[in-house]
């Protein structure tokens, strides 16, 4: 058998087929129900399509949402939702919050590094992946960030199985809009450990603009979803034309929401407590833990009244707490949290190259849009215009996963929403002289399938690896190295004889998937890209990689030159007319026949 060289040698052939829109599943039949998950990092929600109508599902005890929480706990119990919420303050170092941070990242990744500081569980680094440590019992257990999301995916599926009194296994799930492929592989993960077949992973404000039955519009939109949960907040821009979706930009901050504006108030109360009783609640966390429930009840009355009392019997050392907070005190109290909020959206808008008069509609997300004064301030922003409303925008996520998940069963629309997106950089392979052979090219539509043809270098070559790089330069050495798999048990036959196919996928939940095929032995292997090797590139470098293409287009053109004399004087190439074509041709050359061989 022989070895290849460093350099796969690979001639391309043909281009073959390319679909950009999502299609029904064949089976669409056997696929209800199928629930709509928006799986938050403070809280998640479920709801099902069914009836002409869209359920948001209640648990056991009627509550509509369940916090993202898990605590295990010395008994060896495990429990999810409010009642590992409510473990928090006892039993912190097994109580499990904010894992939707985590999953899909590495333990060197700034984000991971800054978050560590604020946990009061364990986390520690495997394979520079974070991974969860606690104690179950008297045993110390570890979990991945993907077993803890799969804890609270099972919560959601054991409500919708109870409300729906039948097996679920068909999901919608939602995930922010700025995830990368590593973060979106690792929830489709958490789904399949959960016994939940994640049909879709839809974007966060496309989940919200489908909600509101933007996908049913007639023409062009810009839409703004202004999304500000308990925990984050997110700033989208969303482009519809004739239901294609397309999150045109991002930004926001991923520890601003209303768990900070609850703090104002309750370092507020906490001073006021110390100037009449000279006591800290400080070193009181169950005093804490009851000044924190009280105020998030008061904030939420405050969205309907002006004025609002807390109350709490002794609250600590027999004090009892009682105090009158007003609409205008929480306004006071979180004047600079509200108005950072407008400068998100304008450098969104600017990411977007819009102005505020090209937004056409407006969809507030998130507990914290309640407050009487943020409604006020984005209103204002954008010239009085009013924002969507109708529905809880605690729910409205969810509701939109639920409406996909009822196309997908059949029931809700004939047609599934194409959830319009781009490659941003072109995808290849490494062939002979490390030159860079584009499968899909930039700024493709996704879903897409690409399939080109090579074939050896070598005669009764039997394998060859297989090099993925994306990036736009005409060099390997240029691009950015994604992974490698090889292909065996090839047919021995003369170099440029047996033909290969190498295919290339963008899924509509935007993971990669790439695979090799001997066409003469039907022998196949793939991979998925997933960049467990660190994070998907940042806008800023992506945008340095296009520029550089064209700056130093002209040097690529003499590297090529320069690459194929070398070639031809060391005989590694016979054909200097077919190495031309395969690097300099556009992907619709005619084909290069086994007689140019």
């Amino acid at each position: 058998m022989r070895t290849i060289p460093t350099c796969v040698g690979l001639l391309l052939l043909t281009t073959c087929w390319h679909v950009q829109a999502c299609t029904t599943p064949p089976d669409v039949e056997d696929l209800e129900p199928v629930i709509g998950i928006d799986l938050g990092t403070t809280f998640t929600c479920v709801g099902v399509f069914r009836n002409d109508n869209v359920e948001i599902i209640p648990d056991e005890q009627g509550n509509r949402i369940t916090p993202s929480f898990v605590a295990f706990t010395p008994d060896g119990e495990t429990l999810i939702g409010h009642a590992a919420r409510n473990q928090l303050t006892t039993n912190p170092e097994n109580t499990v919050f904010d894992v939707k941070r985590l999953i899909g990242r590495t333990c060197d990744d700034p984000s991971v590094q800054r978050e560590l500081q604020r946990y009061p569980f364990k986390v520690i680094n495997e394979d520079n992946k974070p991974h969860i440590q606690v104690k179950v019992g008297s045993e110390d257990k570890v979990f991945a960030p993907e077993e803890i999301s799969a804890m609270m995916l099972s919560k959601m599926k054991e409500i919708a199985e109870t409300y729906l009194t039948q097996n679920v296994t068909n999901a919608v799930v939602t995930v922010p809009a700025y995830f990368n492929d590593a973060q979106r592989m690792a929830t489709k993960d958490a789904g399949t450990i959960a016994g939940l077949n994640i049909l879709r992973l839809i974007n966060e404000p496309i989940a919200a603009s489908v909600a509101y039955g933007l996908d049913k519009s007639d023409g062009e939109k810009n839409i703004l979803v202004f999304d500000l949960g308990v925990g984050t907040f997110d700033v989208s821009i969303v482009n519809t034309d004739y239901g294609v979706f397309e999150v045109v930009a991002t930004n926001g901050d991923t520890h601003l929401g209303g768990q900070d504006i609850d703090q104002r108030v309750i370092e507020f109360f906490i001073k006021q407590y110390k100037k009449r009783t000279s006591q800290d609640l400080r070193g009181d966390s169950g005093a804490i833990k009851k000044l924190r429930r009280e105020v998030e009840k008061a904030k939420r009355a405050l969205s309907s009244q002006h004025q609002t009392r807390v109350e709490i019997e002794s609250l600590m050392g027999g004090h009892d707490f009682s105090e009158v907070l007003t609409r205008a005190k929480l306004e006071e109290l979180n004047t600079d949290l509200f108005e950072s909020t407008l400068s998100y959206m304008q450098l969104a808008l600017n990411e977007a190259s819009l102005n505020r008069t090209d937004i056409h509609e407006i969809i507030m997300v998130g507990e914290s849009t309640e407050i009487p004064k943020i409604q006020q301030l984005v209103k204002e922003f954008f010239d009085r215009k009013e924002p969507m409303r109708g529905i809880n925008p605690e729910e409205v996520v969810a509701y939109g996963a639920a409406v996909q998940g009822g196309v997908l069963a059949g029931n809700g629309g004939s047609e599934i929403i194409l959830c319009g997106d781009y490659s941003p950089l072109s995808l290849g392979i490494e062939t002979i002289g490390g030159f860079m052979a584009k499968v899909i090219p930039r700024n493709t539509m996704i879903p897409t399938r690409r399939t080109q043809q090579f074939t050896t270098t070598q005669h009764d070559q039997e394998e060859m690896t297989i090099r993925v790089y994306e990036g736009e330069r005409t060099m390997t050495k240029n691009s950015h190295f994604l992974g490698q798999f090889d292909l065996t048990g090839i047919r021995p036959a003369r170099s440029g004889l047996p033909q290969i196919n190498i295919t290339f996928e963008i899924d509509v939940n935007g993971i990669v998937h790439v695979t090799a095929e001997d066409l003469g032995t039907g022998n196949k292997n793939n991979m998925v890209i997933t960049y467990s090797d660190g994070d998907r590139l940042s806008l800023e470098y992506i945008e340095k990689m296009i520029q550089d293409a064209e700056d130093f287009a002209e040097e690529d053109k003499e590297m090529i030159e320069k690459t194929e004399a070398e070639l031809r004087a060391g005989d590694k190439w016979t054909n200097a007319k077919a190495v031309r074509r395969k690097h300099i041709l556009p992907d619709n050359t005619e084909n290069v026949s086994h007689d140019e061989l």
